[in-house]
C-alpha cells in the first residue's frame, strides 16, 4: 500500500468500528446483562411437638424454722454450739444456771414425801372409821398437789438445758455467756433452720395460670403428667442447680396487690447450696403441644407499631410480609400461634437486602439452623 491510500484505509476502518458499535447498541440486552437475584437463607417451617415451660421468679424458704427461746429465767452459764453448724434435735444449745431450780425441786420432793406418808396413814385410819371422810379427802388432795408441784419443779429444772427443737443449721447467737434471760422473752436466742429439703416459692401471674388451664381444657396443650412435672432452677449467678424439684402445692387465692399466685416447690439440698432468701429463676414444666410451629428469632422483626412480622417466600420465590402472633420463646425460637403455616419458607438471613415484592434466590438454612428446633426439643425432653 502506497502513501496515498493510507488515509483512505484508516477512515474505512474507523467507519466500520462505529457501525459495529451502533449495531451492538440496537440489540436487546441478554440474560448475561441482567442483575443477579439477591440470595437469602430460608427456614422451612415444620410442625413438631414441643414441651412448654415457663421461667418464673422465686425465693428459697427453709423447710422448717424453729426460734430458740428460754422457758425459764436465769443466767446463761455456757453456750454449747458453734454458730453456723449443724445441730440435731435434742442437742443442748445453752445451759442456764440450774442451782435455784434444784433447790426448788428438792423442797418439792420433800413436801411430796410428807404428803404421801400422811395420805397412806389416813387411808388406814379411814377403814377403821378413826377419822372422818373429809380428813382423808384433804390428805389425799394435799398429796396430789405435792406430786404436781414436784413434777413442775422437775420440768423447770429440765428447761435450764435449752435444747434444739429440730435438726438443721443454727445461726448466730444473740446472747453470750453470763447474759440474763427470762422465760418466753421476745428476743430470740438463736434460730435453727432445716435446709434439706428446702422450699422454693414461685410467683406466677394469675392470667398465665388461666391461659394454661384454658389450653389444657381445649386440648391445645397436653399435660406432661404428674410424674414428669419437674422444676429446674437457675441461681443468681446464672448457674443451673443440678437437682430437680417437685411442685408441692399452689396457693388457693390471688394476691390482690400483684395479681399473682404463689406456687411452692420442694427441692433436695444435701450440699447446702440453696440458702433461705436466695433469688432464683424456676423453669416450670407446663405440658406438651402437638403441631407447634417454631420460627428462629432472627427471622422475626417488629414493625413501627411493635407487631411481630416476618418475610415469607411464595411459590414464585417472591417476598411477602406476614404479621405473626407469637406466644413465647422456646430454645431460641418463637412459638407462633397465627400468621404462618406448615411448609412456609421464612427468610432468616439477608433481610437487609430484600423487601416485600422482590424476587429472590432462596438458599436452605444450614443444617445446624434447620435442626435447632428438633435438638432443642430433645434436650428439653431429656431434662
Amino acid at each position: 500500500m502506497n502513501h496515498k491510500n493510507r488515509p483512505l484505509a484508516a477512515s474505512t476502518a474507523t467507519l466500520i468500528a462505529v457501525c459495529m458499535t451502533l449495531a451492538a447498541c440496537d440489540k436487546p440486552q441478554g440474560p448475561a446483562g441482567a442483575a443477579p437475584l439477591p440470595e437469602v437463607s430460608v427456614f422451612t417451617v415444620e410442625p413438631r411437638t414441643v414441651r412448654l415451660s415457663s421461667e418464673l421468679p422465686g425465693r428459697t424458704t427453709a423447710y422448717l424454722v424453729a426460734e430458740v427461746r428460754p422457758q425459764v429465767g436465769g443466767v446463761i452459764l455456757q453456750r454449747e454450739f458453734r454458730e453456723g453448724s449443724q445441730v440435731k434435735a435434742g442437742q443442748v444449745l445453752y445451759q442456764i444456771d440450774s442451782a435455784p431450780y434444784r433447790a426448788v425441786m428438792a423442797r418439792a420432793e420433800a413436801n411430796l414425801e410428807a404428803a404421801r406418808l400422811l395420805s397412806e396413814r389416813y387411808e388406814k385410819l379411814i377403814q377403821s372409821h378413826a377419822i372422818s371422810q373429809q380428813q382423808y379427802d384433804d390428805a389425799r388432795s394435799q398429796f396430789l398437789q405435792a406430786k404436781a408441784a414436784a413434777e413442775s419443779a422437775r420440768i423447770d429444772l429440765g428447761y435450764t438445758r435449752i435444747s434444739a427443737p429440730i435438726s438443721g443449721r443454727i445461726g448466730r447467737s444473740s446472747v453470750t455467756q453470763g447474759a440474763l434471760v427470762t422465760a418466753n422473752q421476745a428476743n430470740v436466742l438463736a434460730k435453727v433452720q432445716q435446709l434439706d429439703p428446702i422450699y422454693v416459692d414461685i410467683v406466677q401471674p394469675s392470667t398465665a395460670l388461666l391461659q394454661l388451664k384454658a389450653d389444657l381444657a381445649s386440648g391445645r396443650v397436653k399435660s406432661a403428667g404428674e410424674g414428669q412435672a419437674e422444676i429446674r432452677l437457675t441461681l443468681e449467678n446464672g448457674q443451673i442447680y443440678p437437682r430437680a424439684g417437685k411442685l408441692q402445692f399452689s396457693e388457693v387465692s390471688v394476691d390482690e396487690s400483684t395479681g399473682a399466685v404463689t406456687l411452692r416447690a420442694v427441692f433436695p439440698n444435701p450440699d447446702g447450696i440453696l440458702l433461705p432468701g436466695m433469688f432464683v429463676r424456676a423453669q416450670l414444666q407446663e405440658g406438651e403441644r402437638d403441631q407447634a410451629l417454631l420460627v428462629p428469632q432472627r427471622g422475626v422483626t417488629r414493625d413501627s407499631q411493635g407487631r411481630a412480622v416476618a418475610l415469607v417466600l411464595d411459590a414464585k420465590d417472591t417476598v411477602q410480609l406476614r404479621s405473626l402472633s407469637t406466644e413465647r420463646s422456646v430454645d431460641g425460637q418463637w412459638l407462633v400461634r397465627d400468621g404462618i403455616k406448615a411448609g412456609d419458607r421464612v427468610v432468616i438471613d439477608g433481610l437487609q437486602r430484600v423487601q416485600p415484592g422482590m424476587q429472590v434466590k432462596p438458599v436452605p438454612a444450614t443444617s445446624d439452623e434447620s435442626s435447632r428446633a428438633a435438638d432443642g426439643q430433645q434436650a428439653q425432653a431429656s431434662k
